[in-house]
């Protein structure tokens, strides 16, 4: 198998047992590990008997420890970086080290492993593909109600702590109080729970049992109220202008919330 430089090593967001046989042949075969919290990342390597070096690499600290690890590449060294829970660079630390180890040519690959949003989105029933991941919202109350209605249309995912989430979900109800929300918390482990529900219902359930674990969080896109009678007009219209049907049907569903394929098997005549 081909060696690398630098691996960026995905780790369990929760149950110990989800790392991958790969992830712990690096672990073990590298030098030295770039981790976000040796005390979390310590867990994992007593685990499984990993004795590797570690070094802290976090986001208050990102750009100056990139000299640091480009001098131990530099004599010779292989490399891991883990976060503490799930895969780098998905709304945790990497993206500067790594952006500097390609410039400098050094190779960096990703072994494939746990993610949050992976795990939930693989067990939420969802019209089709799309989605917009927005990582982790702002704290600015305005900030996320304009996040909200620009993409009102889409299937649209987010991380939340268990402190913030209460006055998220209410500050969702204000702009979309129909709205359904699936959420997920304490993926993987012991109490793992998730909920698919209107939001006031979803809202009580936490005002009743206190938020606690990691959350992971989609907001179930619109459906706009618009009449088939009114989806013909406007086909008819992009039509005149010269757009495929292909094209009419994406234009209508991301404007509208529509499905796609109903739109496509109108506009050809199906």
């Amino acid at each position: 198998m081909k060696e690398y430089d630098f691996y960026i090593v995905p780790t369990p967001i929760g149950n110990l047992g989800d790392i991958s046989l790969r992830a712990i042949d690096i672990l073990k075969s590298v030098d030295v590990i770039a981790c976000e919290d040796s005390r979390n990342t310590q867990k994992l390597l007593n685990h499984y008997n990993i004795a590797t070096k570690c070094v802290s690499y976090h986001k208050y600290n990102e750009k100056e420890r990139v000299s640091q690890i480009v001098s131990m590449l530099e004599d010779g060294k292989k490399m891991a970086l883990v976060s503490d829970a799930g895969t780098p660079l998905i709304c945790d630390p990497g993206a500067v080290i790594v952006k500097e180890l390609r410039q400098r040519g050094f190779s960096v690959t990703s072994l494939a492993g746990a993610n949050a949003l992976v795990t939930f989105l693989s067990q939420i029933s969802r019209e089709d593909e799309k989605f917009s991941f927005i990582g982790f919202l702002p704290k600015n109350q305005k900030q996320i109600e304009e996040i909200i209605n620009q993409y009102k249309f889409h299937d649209t995912v987010f991380y939340e702590s268990p402190n913030r989430i209460l006055n998220t979900l209410k500050t969702i109800q204000q702009s979309r109080p129909q709205a359904q929300i699936a959420i997920g918390r304490e993926l993987t482990k012991l109490f793992e729970e998730v909920l698919v529900d209107d939001i006031d219902k979803v809202i009580k359930h936490f005002e009743a049992n206190e938020p606690k674990g990691e959350f992971v969080v989609m907001i179930f896109r619109a459906k706009e109220d618009i009449s088939e009678s009114d989806i013909i007009e406007k086909i008819k219209l992009l039509q005149g202008k010269g757009f495929s049907a292909k094209d009419i049907s994406v234009i209508l569903s991301e404007l509208y919330g529509i499905n796609k394929n109903k739109i496509y098997k109108i506009s050809v005549g199906k």
